[in-house]
């Protein structure tokens, strides 16, 4: 049996692409469009235009635009969430609200009419250099930045030296969307209490209705996700949480790009949780989701990592030139009834012959005695599995095991069980080095 080592890209995007958009997305740009020089809603790829039945907003340079809340609301506190770019260093700006935006308690809102509730922006002297390779991010407003988004935008597109953004304690209520960001190191100061959440999913921002959605390499980008790294290599992403609020089809995180990292990081989605493209190297980190929990074209190894579903764990869509998701030493735990590990159907839609899943040394709670959903019956797919546990260390009784699935022998399989072992082996040669200063 051969089993392939996998290229960084072993189809030229431009011919997948070509098929759900007729022409690679155009990435390239020399300066990045904002809200102070580009209507929101500007279609771009041949995009329909956005829908403005809503306010739009652009970020991150996404000229199509974002459908976002002006006004949030967690408890008794209200958040004013201006346009993004608008705002300037050394500038005082004063907020009106309407009486009828928001009610409170019983004796009402009386509004804000006059210029009475002003703040002012810091000086242009404090604002980081900008050849900085270390900024802040703070909700209180003592780092350089407030929002990851703005910190993200200072970052040069496709710098070769690696910035980090080092992200404080709280809750960024905010829409993260990065294109052509490289050697980023996004470092939370807690995995629990550094917090980036939004409530964003498919119907909030759909994809054009002229244009099919699809993970492929050079296709139309996703809006729907809470936080979207796209077309971005060496990402770092550590000591956070990344969480969609919304149901429905509502990732935590959406990726795409190269060598990409997570290390102590949640991930909170709804259908979907973690969609995965490109080359991922995941450890010490937790996923959470319904419907197929992982989602992606990608490979993606995972080490000593949690995932939880209430549904499916995972949909691998890997072409047969790369490998597919990985896990070693990792936990599954089903969290509404029995769950399987992974599903990969053939339909009138979809194809994915070539899915892969192998599980090395994993812990299963309340999976089903099949273990796989339903897959490509052409004899390509690998639902592999090798020494599943149960949670308290026996061993998973696999006698139900799906006849598409396959139980690794520690004998005969002894150099497969090796290679899989190895994220070098599976991310085609790259070894992983997370970088955090």
């Amino acid at each position: 049996m051969s089993i392939p080592a996998g290229p960084t890209r072993p189809v030229d995007p431009a011919v997948r692409a070509k098929k759900y958009l007729g022409f690679p997305y155009p990435y390239d740009r020399t300066s990045r469009p904002t809200n102070a020089n580009t209507k929101p809603g500007t279609p771009s790829a041949g995009a329909v235009p956005t829908s403005s039945e809503y306010q739009l907003t652009i970020i991150g340079g996404f000229t199509d635009g974002f459908h976002f809340y002006p006004i949030t609301v967690n408890g008794t506190t209200a958040t004013i969430h201006p346009h993004h770019d608008l705002l300037e260093y050394g500038k005082s700006y004063y907020v009106q609200v309407d009486a009828d935006v928001l009610s409170v308690g019983t004796s009402g809102f009386a509004g804000v009419s006059d210029k009475s509730w002003r703040f002012s922006t810091k000086p242009k002297w404090k604002a980081p250099r900008p050849n900085s390779t270390f900024v802040t991010v703070s909700a209180d407003g003592t780092g350089d930045f407030n929002t990851v988004q703005g910190a993200l935008d200072f970052v040069p597109d496709n710098s070769k030296k690696r910035i980090t953004i080092k992200v404080r304690n709280g809750i960024y209520e905010e829409i993260v969307y990065a294109r052509n960001k490289d050697n980023v190191t996004l470092l939370g100061e807690s995995q629990e209490k550094t917090i980036l959440r939004y409530k964003n999913n498919e119907v909030f921002n759909p994809h054009p209705a002229n244009i099919r959605t699809n993970p492929e390499p050079g296709t139309f980008p996703s809006r729907r996700a809470a936080v979207t790294i796209d077309n971005c290599n060496d990402i770092h992403i550590v000591n956070m949480t990344l969480q969609t609020t919304a149901f429905g089809q509502a990732e935590g995180l959406l990726i795409t790009g190269d060598r990409n990292i997570l290390s102590h990081t949640t991930v909170i989605g709804s259908g979907d949780a973690l969609q995965a493209n490109g080359r991922i190297y995941m450890v010490d980190s937790t996923i959470l989701g319904g419907g197929d929990t992982i989602l992606g074209r990608g490979t993606l190894f995972c080490e000593r990592c949690t995932i939880k579903s209430n549904s499916v764990m995972m949909w691998p869509r890997n072409p047969k030139e790369v490998h597919g998701n990985v896990f070693k030493d990792s936990s599954f735990i089903g969290t509404r009834g029995p769950t399987t590990l992974a599903r990969s159907p053939q339909n009138e839609a979809f194809s994915y012959p070539h899915a892969e899943v192998v599980l090395l040394n994993a812990k299963l709670t309340n999976i089903a005695p099949e273990g796989w959903g339903n897959a490509d019956k052409g004899g390509n797919v690998r639902f592999w599995e090798y020494n599943s546990l149960n949670a308290d260390g026996s061993p998973v009784d696999v006698s139900k095991r799906v006849t598409w699935s396959r139980q690794l022998d520690k004998i005969k399989d002894a150099k497969l069980i090796a290679d899989y072992s190895r994220p070098e082996f599976v991310l085609a040669g790259w070894k992983p080095k997370l970088i955090v200063r």
